[in-house]
C-alpha cells in the first residue's frame, strides 16, 4: 500500500522512483550496491519490522552512500539517520489499548470503527545533516516536533 502511494506520489512530481526489495538481513549491502549504481540523489525507506529492526545497519549504509534518507519512524533519527515523517507509534499503541479495553468490556469488534493515525511526527536529526552537508532549511526545523541532537 505505502509502496503504491510512493509511486503515484514520484508520478505526480516527476520523480523517477527506483524500488528495491530486502526481505532478510544478509541482503542490505546488495541493494544498497544495487542503489548506488543508479546514482539516486535520495532514500526513502518505508516502514516494515525487519528494517525496524536493522535500522543501525540501514542508517549506517546510508551514511557510507552519502544519501540523504526518509524513514517513517522515529527510531531511525534516534539511531543517526536524517529525518522521519509518519504516525505517532506511541499514540497508536494508546488507541490499539483502547479498543482492548472496549474488547474486554463487551464491544465486538466488527462493530468499532477503523481509525487512521491522526497524530504524525516530524523529526530530524541536524548532526546527520551536517555529516551529509545538508543545510535544512530554518522553516522545516522550526515545524519539526522534535530534533535529535
Amino acid at each position: 500500500m505505502k509502496l503504491r502511494a510512493a509511486e503515484t506520489a514520484a508520478r505526480k512530481l516527476s520523480v523517477t522512483l527506483q524500488t528495491l526489495e530486502v526481505r532478510e538481513p544478509g541482503e542490505f549491502e546488495g541493494a544498497f550496491a544495487a542503489m548506488r549504481k543508479g546514482r539516486p540523489d535520495a532514500l526513502i525507506v518505508l516502514s516494515d519490522s525487519l528494517f525496524t529492526n536493522e535500522r543501525t545497519r540501514i542508517v549506517d549504509l546510508a551514511a557510507k552512500s552519502r544519501l540523504p534518507a526518509v524513514y517513517d519512524v522515529r527510531q531511525f533519527p534516534e539511531s543517526g539517520g536524517l529525518m522521519s515523517y509518519g504516525p505517532n507509534i506511541a499514540g497508536l499503541f494508546r488507541r490499539a489499548a483502547n479498543y482492548v479495553d472496549k474488547i474486554l468490556k463487551g464491544a465486538k469488534p466488527a462493530d468499532l470503527p477503523v481509525e487512521q493515525p491522526t497524530k504524525f511526527e516530524l523529526v530530524i536529526n541536524p548532526k546527520t545533516a551536517k555529516a551529509l552537508g545538508l543545510t535544512i532549511p530554518q522553516s522545516l526545523l522550526a515545524r519539526a516536533d522534535e530534533l535529535i541532537q
